[in-house]
């Protein structure tokens, strides 16, 4: 496989803030699910991110999910985008994706985030992601910073959610009542997305980061 370009980050995505501005609940869904964000990406093209998960009340679970997903395209009819999980020389097909609407890493971050959390703490899976929706639509601060991508600098914008910080029922989650949801976006990564992170107890209970790692020539 021909690799196209490769990206390096730097730690924790951030080089130097530059402003936290508020962001209007429909603000913030808007921009962590842009429109287009495929739209330049060559369909020859496949867009591949490392998984990383830790999870101290499910261990089994973060071995299961550490690996690479793929991102690649079916043309037809329409353009469709293909999810592919990757480990240890095996693969799985994650779903299949109309193309125009965006990239859907952000759906399959959000999406296994309340199936670990289900599974780890225990609790109604559409109680968690009722939750995480609500979070999407309420006012959030971005952050403009900084990355490292490829030996340059890039602009970046960071939106973090706190989906549960005023549940009645947090105390009970087994550390993911602070759960956070952190993403990075930039406009010079392919597919917009620099890493989407999960983080519960501040990662000692359990931490999922999804992370661009490079643009390869598809299979």
């Amino acid at each position: 496989m021909k690799k196209l370009l490769t990206a390096s980050l730097v730690a924790a995505l951030i080089a130097g803030v530059v402003s936290a501005t508020p962001l209007a609940g429909d603000k913030t869904y808007d921009l962590l699910f842009r429109n287009g964000t495929l739209d330049e990406v060559s369909r020859n093209a496949e867009l591949v991110y490392a998984r990383t998960v830790s999870n101290t009340l499910k261990p089994e679970a973060a071995d299961r999910d550490t690996g690479q997903v793929a991102l690649s395209f079916s043309e037809g009819q329409s353009t469709m985008a293909l999810l592919e999980f990757r480990q240890d020389g095996k693969y799985r097909k994650l779903g299949t994706f109309p193309a125009s609407v965006g990239n859907p890493m952000i759906m399959f971050f959000y999406e296994t985030v309340v199936r670990d959390m289900a599974e780890a703490a225990g609790g109604s899976p559409y109680y968690i992601r009722n939750r995480v929706k609500d979070s999407l639509i309420q006012t959030s601060d971005i952050v403009e910073g900084e990355a490292e991508v490829d030996g340059r600098m890039v602009p970046t914008k960071t939106i973090r959610l706190y989906p549960f910080l005023n549940d009645p029922n947090r105390d009970r989650m087994k550390g993911f009542g602070d759960l956070e949801l952190r993403v990075t976006m930039s406009d010079d990564v392919p597919g917009w997305y620099m890493s989407l992170v999960a983080e519960a107890a501040g990662g000692e209970v359990y931490r999922s980061e999804l992370l661009f790692d490079r643009v390869d020539e598809a299979q």
